[in-house]
């Protein structure tokens, strides 16, 4: 009995030990300096994109951070220009470029017109519910993430081959999608509340189609070899516990790498758990240790 004592004592002592360091490793990091820009890039279709990074010339790793969507054009020309702040501002002083772009169609890129308006051209639609094709609406995102890092490449503001990648909701599938293009400069991808028709008419757990995003999660597994983290919550009510596990499982059995991590609830609802700064205390321990080993 003693000995067990002894041993659970040291176990505690351990755990305590690791996270006195891991809390001392934030609170160093949280004191570095940084900088907020906002750019306008100048890709083939230019965008606005929000920027942090520390103080100085670079060059640094780069972290993108792909937002959600909205289907309808009137939501999208009221999307806020600076999206997911804190947590891009956490990665920021761990040493990343963070480029946070605003996708074709949103905010900046609507324009009023007298009677009707005009937006910039929209990529992430999936068409009607009967037949939605999510394979497309996410690699079209996808495809611009890989036209940003090619354009901060050449501008030498980041380091080749150490780019991470981060999406929340469709931002989180167009990042899934990415994974299956295995590019070289992509060393890890993290997505939170990841996947496509969610939420249906308003209807909290009414998913568009169920059996055909599991579908497009195989077909992305099936070429994808990026090493991946995959967080969502118990209280999302766009992709609940049972269809990001279906999900994470079709995934993982085509041959893609996923670690899957189910948080418990978060607020009234948990789906836009990582544009919370009181998130990060929860996901960063995580997220931390997953970079760690892809070092």
């Amino acid at each position: 009995m003693r000995q067990l004592a002894r041993s659970t004592l040291g176990c505690f002592a351990a755990l305590l030990l690791a996270w006195v360091a891991f809390a001392a490793s934030a609170r160093a990091a949280d004191d570095v300096r940084i900088q907020e820009e906002i750019w306008a890039l100048p890709l083939p279709l230019p965008m606005f994109a929000y920027l942090a990074r520390p103080i100085g010339d670079g060059p640094f790793p780069l972290v993108i951070m792909n937002h959600g969507v909205s289907l309808n054009p009137i939501d999208r020309s009221f999307f806020p220009l600076v999206e997911f702040r804190d947590a891009a501002q956490w990665f920021a002083r761990r040493g990343y470029l963070v480029v946070a772009p605003v996708g074709t169609g949103y905010g900046a890129a609507a324009i009023d017109i007298p009677e009707r308006a005009v937006y910039g051209p929209f990529f992430s639609k999936i068409g009607r519910c009967g037949n939605p094709n999510f394979r497309d609406a996410g690699l079209a995102v996808a495809k611009t993430d890989l036209a940003i890092i090619d354009y901060l490449a050449a501008e030498k503001r980041i380091i080749p081959r150490d780019v991470i990648v981060v999406g929340q909701s469709a931002g989180g599938w167009a990042s899934i999608a990415l994974s299956s293009l295995n590019p070289p400069q992509v060393k890890a991808i993290i997505t939170f509340a990841a996947g496509r028709g969610g939420r249906v008419g308003g209807r909290p757990n009414n998913n568009c189609a169920p059996d055909r995003l599991v579908e497009a999660t195989a077909d992305f597994g099936r070429t994808s070899r990026v090493p991946m983290l995959w967080i969502y919550i118990e209280n999302d009510t766009f992709f609940g516990p049972a269809l990001s596990k279906r999900m994470h499982a079709a995934f993982t059995t085509a041959g893609g790498r996923a670690e899957y991590h189910l948080m418990p609830p978060f607020g009234d609802e948990g789906h836009f758990f990582i544009g919370s700064k009181d998130a990060i205390p929860l996901w960063s321990p995580l997220v931390t240790k997953f970079l760690d080993t892809q070092k």
